[in-house]
């Protein structure tokens, strides 16, 4: 298995969690009458999940870019 994949099955349910927090926050923040909660709940948790699989695919490489952004902190001391 590669280690794009690794890493982004290790921080995908993390990520799932913020982003359903966030938008069962927002939705249940809306003024919204209580019989479209059971509406819009369902809505949250499918889209925080179909979400949840690109954006973890795309912060993936980024966790493991070390010498690109910061080669003074892995210089080796002479």
């Amino acid at each position: 298995m590669r280690t794009r994949t690794l890493i982004a099955a290790i921080i995908a349910l993390p990520l799932n969690a913020v982003l359903f927090g966030t938008g069962a926050a927002i939705a249940l923040s809306l003024p919204y009458p209580d019989e479209y909660l059971k509406y819009v709940l369902p809505v949250v948790i499918l889209v925080s999940m179909v979400a949840t699989v690109p954006i973890a695919w795309k912060l993936a490489p980024r966790l493991r870019m070390r010498n690109d952004y910061y080669p003074a902190l892995f210089r080796k001391p002479s």
